[in-house]
């Protein structure tokens, strides 16, 4: 059974920065430490792709759907 990852995007990384936007929360029948707090999204696929794990992303809560409407 491959492991997974589950991650989630950064509320505020800052407009047209270069900072890392996800976050991992959990991890699941893996055997993984991460040290980094914040990373970006090739290095969770090639993390996953490297110890065979699946990623999946954490959705949001209907409060925030407020706010996504407002940033487009």
């Amino acid at each position: 059974m491959a492991g997974k990852i589950f991650y989630r995007e950064r509320r505020k990384p800052g407009e047209g920065s270069h900072q890392a936007r996800y976050m991992v929360v959990a991890v699941a029948d893996v055997n993984l430490k991460i040290f980094g707090k914040h990373l970006r999204k090739c290095e969770l696929d090639a993390i996953a792709e490297g110890i065979g794990a699946e990623l999946k992303a954490l959705p949001r809560g209907p409060k925030h759907e407020m706010d996504d409407e407002g940033d487009e």
